[in-house]
């Protein structure tokens, strides 16, 4: 797909990596049990705030595993890249750094950029995202190419 989606996931679900290293798990969503906005990777000089906003029906975080969970009607946000994403189940695994969506996923940025799956994994470390299908179905990608420079003719 492109840098632009598999940025977003992880921005969406992962704090910053040293923060979730110092801090428990359990300490990085709300204390209220409202929608948690989760920071992402600090905004550089002029550029709009790295704030992510993950509502969903429960969230909960394991301190044992790493595991951070969001269930129910899953509606991550992320402004500064114009990216929502929706899911029946989201998923931040601190320790692989593995994002996974879950649930008739649907990743929508502004200007038609979309991908539509059963499930998407997000390796971190990696940079890599994995989309897979329901059974019997397929992945659905729709997105804008972009040129940078025009095409030149062949000989």
């Amino acid at each position: 797909m492109g840098r632009w989606l598999a940025l977003a996931v992880a921005m969406a679900l992962a704090p910053v990596v040293a923060e979730s290293q110092s801090a428990p798990v359990s300490e990085q969503l709300s204390p209220t049990g409202t929608a948690p906005a989760l920071r992402a990777e600090p905004a550089a000089e002029g550029e709009p705030s790295g704030l992510v906003t993950v509502e969903s029906d429960l969230q909960q975080a394991d301190n044992v595993t790493g595991v951070v969970t969001a269930t129910g009607n899953v509606k991550i946000s992320y402004p500064p890249k114009q990216v929502q994403a929706w899911a029946r189940q989201a998923q931040y695994f601190t320790k692989e750094e593995r994002i996974v969506l879950t649930g008739d996923v649907d990743v929508i940025q502004n200007g038609g950029n979309r991908l539509k799956a059963e499930r998407i994994t997000y390796l971190v470390l990696e940079d890599r995202m994995i989309a897979d299908p329901a059974p019997g179905d397929q992945v659905f990608s729709n997105y804008r190419i972009q040129r940078t420079a025009p095409l030149e003719a062949s000989p």
